[in-house]
Order: structure tokens, then C-alpha cells, then sequence
């Protein structure tokens, strides 16, 4: 079988065509810039072309496109969206209009004036098919997999008054404590929690894509899951796993393949040094959540606070260079030959434990029992 995996974030979406008749190292792959990074250069385009601006689609990640929508307004240029698009800002309606100045429309209204040439139009979605679909195509491949599973980072919709922060981690909690397996964290399309806003729309924009079951995940334990197939990572005792993404760093004790605690916090708020000593005390089991969130992070869970050594620390991501020149004992993990794809490998891994028919290919594949055949 073929699976179209992709791990959508904030500078690159990495994308793995994972064929199960073949190895992984034979499979083919992509590293391009993410949506929200492409898509916050047409929106550039408009601000420098002094153009209104048009948005439609669906909620996706921000960061980048965010950002570029706001200098947009600032330079007293309009900005006109629907609600789905227009909760990617945040997920208040009131705020976008009152804080940012963003003008909600209605999809009968957007259908007409997209029929006009008064505003530069940008369409937003975490996953782009066709250009993907047109990038395979270029090299001669017709993309037709039979699923996709695709990754992004969600915060998911806090009730008023509830700090984003706290709203991911109990959610994280609340899904590790009923079942400690990290694909826990990944759901088939129709089962995505709807408080998980931006897995929710990306599962919708996977079934407007084509015909074929989607899994969805999200990007940080998917690394940490993908890291695990690094062969050194897998035969260690009590290793820790730790994601340095671009926003957000996010780490995993484990003992005999058993998860005892982990914690979430933001790459931009931690030094060398700062991250260090959470990692110590996640091995030491003296982490507590609340010492984490006064600290700007999302927090932490301990399952088991029983101390671990700290001789073992896998590192992935794209500012796993964060560490370098620390004393800590550091492995940059790289599973089946390439570092980039860890969260692709990790979304397979999910797949076999959610859906039981893709089992014994995905696992098979992976551990190397495949025609070794080229394209």
C-alpha cells in the first residue's frame, strides 16, 4: 500500500510517499516550504502591491501568514475573510474583528467578489494536495495513494478565559493518561476531538482531497514517536526523547518502551542552559507542571516519578542545535537515514496501531522485509 505522509510545520512541511512493497530508504520524499510560510508570501505580494486583501479556506497554522496578515493591516490596507479562515488569528471572532481589524464576510459574499479582480485572494489550508499531486507529477509520478496521514500543531479552542497553554496540556494529559501509547495523539478523520480545531479542518481538507481514509496527528509526539525508530534510540533502557521545533520544544522520558513523563515548553523562551535543567529533571523526576507553566512553557505530566538515569537523550528537530556544547549525553537521532522525516516515520507508526489492516505492511516495510526493487 501507499501512504502520503506529511509533516506539516512552520518552516517546512516534510513529505514521505511511503510505499509498503518497497524499503524506507527507496521511498520518495519531499522537504518544501510549509503552507503558512508560502502563503505569507502572497500575502507580502498584496501589502507590497498596496491590494486588499481577500482570505478564504479553511483554519490552518499561523506563525508566518499570521504575522504577514497583521503588517498587512498595520500599513491601513483591508483585510476581508470568512470565519473559518479568520479563526486561524484566534479562535474569538470578536477579537479578530476588534483587535485586528479583520472584516468577516459571509462564503456567498466571498464566492462574488473571488469573481472580481478588487482584491488579491489567498486561500487558506494547511494541506495543498494539488501542489503536491503537480510536484510527483513533474518527476513523472501520478500520486494515488490509498491514505494519507498528515501532521500539524494544534493548540486546539480554549474556552473564554482559559489559557491556551493549560488547554493543550490538560488535553495532552488527558489523552497520555487513558492510554500512554503516543499514538494516542492521533485519530482517523472522523474521530478527531472537535475542541482540536486545526486537526479537525485538516482532516476536512484531506476528504475534500480525494476519496481515501486520512489519520491525523499532531507534529510533536509524532517526532518523538518517528525518533524511536532510530535504531540506537530503540535498544536503549530509559531513553529521553526530546523535539526541538521552531515554536515549541517538547520532550519524553521512557523506561522499557513505558512513557513516565514528559513536558511541553516554548523553543523561543529556553536558553542552552534553561533546557538542560528541565531535561534533568525530567530524568530525576522532580518535574512538575506547575513549575514549567510559571515558567512561559505549557507544562508537564509525570506518570511515574521514579528517577532515571540520565546517560541517554535522543534529539530531533529542526533547532536541535539548541543543545550543542551542553554536557548533556546527546544522540541526534536519525531514523532510517534521514532526520527530516522523523515525523513522517512516527505518523506511520500511529497508523499501524489505529488502523490494524495497515499493520503488518507499514511494520514490515519499516523493518527493512520489502522488495528492494527501484521505481
Amino acid at each position: 500500500m501507499q501512504i502520503l505522509t506529511a509533516d506539516i510545520g512552520t518552516g517546512t512541511q516534510d513529505i514521505l510517499l511511503f510505499d509498503s512493497e518497497r524499503t524506507p530508504e527507496n521511498c520518495l520524499k519531499l522537504v518544501v516550504p510549509s503552507p503558512t510560510l508560502r502563503l505569507s508570501r502572497e500575502v507580502r505580494a498584496a501589502t507590497a502591491a498596496r491590494r486588499s486583501l481577500l482570505i478564504t479556506g479553511r483554519l490552518m497554522g499561523g506563525g508566518p501568514v499570521s504575522w504577514a496578515v497583521e503588517d498587512h493591516r498595520r500599513a491601513g490596507l483591508p483585510v476581508l475573510s470568512t470565519a473559518g479562515p479568520a479563526r486561524t488569528f484566534n479562535d474569538d471572532l470578536e477579537k479578530v474583528q476588534r483587535e485586528l481589524g479583520i472584516v468577516l464576510i459571509d462564503d456567498a459574499d466571498a464566492v462574488a467578489l473571488m469573481g472580481t479582480d478588487q482584491h488579491a485572494h489567498v486561500e487558506f489550508r494547511d494541506l495543498d494536495y494539488a501542489a503536491i499531486r503537480q510536484a510527483f507529477l513533474a518527476f513523472g509520478l501520478d500520486l494515488r495513494p490509498d491514505a494519507l496521514a498528515l501532521a500539524v500543531f494544534d493548540h486546539g479552542a480554549a474556552p473564554p478565559h482559559v489559557s491556551d497553554r493549560q488547554f493543550r496540556m490538560d488535553y495532552l494529559a488527558d489523552r497520555l493518561r487513558r492510554d500512554e501509547r503516543l499514538s494516542a495523539l492521533a485519530f482517523r478523520s472522523s474521530d478527531v476531538p472537535p475542541d482540536m480545531t486545526r486537526l479537525a479542518a485538516l482532516a476536512e481538507t484531506a476528504a475534500e482531497a480525494g476519496p481515501w481514509p486520512a489519520v491525523v496527528m499532531d507534529t510533536a509526539p509524532a517526532a518523538v514517536l518517528g525518533a524511536l525508530d532510530d535504531p540506537i534510540v530503540a535498544r536503549q533502557p530509559h531513553p529521553i526523547v526530546v523535539n526541538i521545533g521552531n515554536f515549541h520544544t517538547l520532550a519524553f522520558q521512557f523506561r522499557a518502551g513505558q512513557l513516565l513523563r514528559m513536558f511541553e515548553h516554548h523553543t523561543g523562551e529556553l536558553t542552552p542552559d534553561q533546557l538542560a535543567l528541565w531535561l534533568r529533571a525530567l530524568a530525576d523526576g522532580s518535574i512538575r507542571h506547575d513549575a514549567v507553566f510559571a515558567d512561559n512553557g505549557h507544562g508537564a505530566l509525570v506518570l511515574d516519578d521514579a528517577p532515571q538515569p540520565l546517560d541517554f537523550i535522543a534529539v530531533v528537530g529542526p533547532r536541535r542545535s539548541l543543545l550543542h556544547g551542553t554536557d548533556l549525553p546527546l544522540h541526534l537521532a536519525v531514523p532510517h537515514g534521514d532526520q527530516m522525516l522523523v515525523g513522517c516515520y512516527g505518523l506511520l507508526r500511529a497508523c499501524a496501531d489505529i488502523e490494524p489492516a495497515w499493520r503488518d505492511p507499514i511494520r514490515d516495510a519499516l523493518a527493512g522485509v520489502a522488495d528492494r526493487s527501484l521505481w
